[in-house]
């Protein structure tokens, strides 16, 4: 097993990947996470594929409607600009999303191992079973390749 790539979002390697643009407009859930009054400010989600990430107070968890078990944090800034409020507690992203194969990285080993350093803290995935996702601010995280095949 060889050791994981190390990617960041300001690495050179970004800049030459052929990103396409992706638009889901697929319904999800939200809320924002606002602690307690001294409360933690921080908590840890854990994701489908098995990394821990972490949302920060203000940010906002995002996830299908159909799994409440399933979400993720989204920076409040960058979800304040790319989605939209269609209903209480339910969004819809209304930015695009650039995807490149994350096996652009690895010169096509999908077995290869990647650290992305998003937002929300570093997620290790297998390059052969995610895109390489870049949002508005340049932010970049690994996004499953079965996510675009459902919409």
């Amino acid at each position: 097993m060889t050791d994981s790539i190390d990617l960041y979002s300001t690495d050179p390697i970004v800049q030459t990947l052929d990103f396409r643009s992706y638009h889901n407009e697929v319904e999800r859930r939200f809320e924002r996470f606002m602690p307690e009054p001294g409360g933690p400010e921080t908590l840890e989600v854990p994701t489908s594929w098995g990394e821990i990430i972490t949302a920060t107070a203000g940010d906002y968890l995002v996830g299908p409607k159909e799994n409440p078990d399933d979400h993720w944090p989204v920076n409040a800034e960058i979800f304040e600009k790319t989605y939209e409020i269609i209903g209480p507690g339910v969004c819809v992203k209304v930015a695009h999303t650039d995807l490149v194969p994350l096996m652009n990285v690895t010169n096509g080993n999908p077995d290869q191992m990647v650290t992305v350093h998003t937002l929300e803290g570093p997620e290790t995935v297998r390059a052969g079973d995610f895109f390489l996702a870049r949002g508005v601010g340049g932010e970049i995280w690994p996004y499953p390749l079965d996510s675009v095949a459902k919409g």
